[in-house]
């Protein structure tokens, strides 16, 4: 399924945002649902947001909907998480996901591929 490329991440204070960028290479990238997990120290990895193939559709957990806003670029192989009004909890290791399946509302269940995660620090 090739490889995906995250960037974007770093140290915030709280009520500021970031915007995280994944980039993929191989496979068929307009074919597939893309999303967003994250990892706090200590924690399981939680969906945070998620995409379908079309770009049409979105999905939220209820901890950043109305915050967080991620988009998708076919053309360019690219889908992007930006966050807004981040608070300390928002604090974890990002990373992209590649579904198995063009619907973004499966995508918790049918994760083809991961990235290298990216750092997100929120400061109070």
């Amino acid at each position: 399924q090739g490889q995906l490329v995250e960037s974007g991440g770093g140290l915030v204070q709280a009520g500021g945002s970031l915007r995280l960028s994944c980039a993929a290479s191989g496979g068929t990238f307009s074919s597939y649902a893309m999303g967003w997990f994250r990892q706090a120290p200590g924690k399981v990895r939680e969906f945070v947001a998620s995409i379908n193939s079309s770009g049409r559709s979105t999905y939220y957990a209820d901890s950043v909907k109305g915050r967080f806003t991620i988009s998708r670029d076919n053309a360019k192989n690219t889908v992007d998480l930006q966050m807004n009004s981040l608070k300390p909890e928002d604090t974890a290791v990002y990373y992209c996901a590649r579904g198995l399946v063009p619907s973004g509302s499966r995508l918790k269940e049918f994760v083809g591929s991961w990235g290298q995660g990216t750092q997100v620090t929120v400061s109070s």
